[in-house]
């Protein structure tokens, strides 16, 4: 999927802990942007941040409504425990995606699940966390998409500095 672009949406989030862990998933999984309702988290975030050094690179922007100003191609994927919903490990990921995830301390609004190409969910007992599920459905689409870059290269770019760690062949 290297040419889709795909986005977060996140319906008045509450916490800026779970704010940064989202924006922390979305320099991990390459996402283009997050975008977010509401107020809560703008006033939360004024006490605590540590988004400054990824938020430099994916815009982390306050909207009106999720659902505006969406290039056409886009699909609407609706993360939620809804009945009805399709679970995760059959949905099959549209290239152009914005996926929204309701606040932590309630759900998506019907009138946004109304509009949805989709609304999946992830099938476990109980419900995670905000930062956790957008954590689980990127690496899902990350391991059902046809051209995942992989290699040592990339675990080069990627580890701490201090991880130098190599695994030995048999020989």
């Amino acid at each position: 999927m290297k040419n889709s672009r795909i986005s977060i949406g996140l319906s008045n989030p509450k916490s800026p802990t779970n704010v940064g862990a989202v924006m922390r998933a979305a320099g991990c999984y390459r996402v283009d942007s997050v975008r977010y309702t509401g107020s809560r988290y703008g006033y939360a975030a004024k006490f605590h941040t540590d988004t400054q050094s990824i938020t430099d690179k994916i815009p982390l922007t306050n909207v009106q409504s999720l659902l505006d100003d969406l290039p056409a191609e886009t699909k609407i994927v609706c993360v939620e425990l809804a009945e009805g919903a399709t679970p995760l490990p059959a949905f099959k990921h549209p290239e152009n995606a914005l996926y929204v995830f309701g606040p932590e301390d309630g759900t998506i609004a019907q009138e946004v699940v109304d509009q949805a190409d989709a609304v999946v969910y992830v099938p476990t007992v109980g419900c995670m966390n905000l930062a956790a599920t957008v954590n689980v459905l990127l690496y899902d689409r990350l391991a059902k998409a046809d051209d995942v870059i992989m290699g040592d290269e990339l675990i080069r770019q990627s580890r701490d500095n201090r991880n130098n760690l190599v695994v030995k062949t048999a020989d």
